[in-house]
């Protein structure tokens, strides 16, 4: 599956992966949402779940900005131990196609959303990870050029670019 990273959420883990050489590390990079708890970034899941890149995959953590728009090769979306996960393989050739994108949504962009009712996102759409505390809430989504979500300011699609580089975005339709 090809992915396109459109944003990132708050919250960024790292750690070395034991392997068979003691000189060969991998160092791994775990991604999910946080929002703001008495003055510090924390982790509140709602729904738990990760992206996980591989530094030998070609993401690089001292600019992470410089992966928005690209795309990876990406493993199916799994549950592993009651968490959402998405494993980004590595990144694929330049000129790529996207069939699915990695959103970012807050409730301070976005407005307030009503996860787990009925009609809040479309059928297609993953959710990866949710964090809300005191009414801050952070999503990451993998979603299809197709999805939506809908929170109390209204419904954001994908809104695929047609200037490259720009990556595709969350952009609200008018009603």
């Amino acid at each position: 599956m090809l992915v396109s990273v459109t944003g990132f959420g708050s919250v960024w883990r790292q750690r070395l992966e034991p392997s068979a050489s003691w000189r060969l590390c991998p160092v791994v990079y775990y991604n999910t949402t946080g929002v703001m708890v008495k003055g510090g970034l924390r982790q509140r899941p709602q729904i738990c779940g990760y992206a996980r890149f591989d530094a030998i995959g070609g993401f690089n953590p001292n600019y992470p900005s410089k992966m928005i728009g690209r795309v990876f090769e990406c493993a199916e979306p799994s549950v592993w131990m009651g968490c959402n996960r998405l494993l980004f393989r590595r990144l694929a050739r330049r000129g790529s196609c996207a069939e699915r994108f990695l959103l970012v949504a807050s409730s301070d962009l976005n407005g307030h959303f009503a996860v787990g009712t009925e009609g809040w996102r479309s059928p297609d759409t993953w959710l990866l990870s949710f964090s809300e505390c005191g009414g801050n809430q952070e999503l990451m989504l993998l979603m299809d050029g197709q999805g939506w979500i809908q929170s109390d300011l209204g419904r954001f699609v994908v809104g695929l670019s047609e200037l490259r580089p720009l990556p595709a975005r969350l952009t609200l339709c008018a009603r």
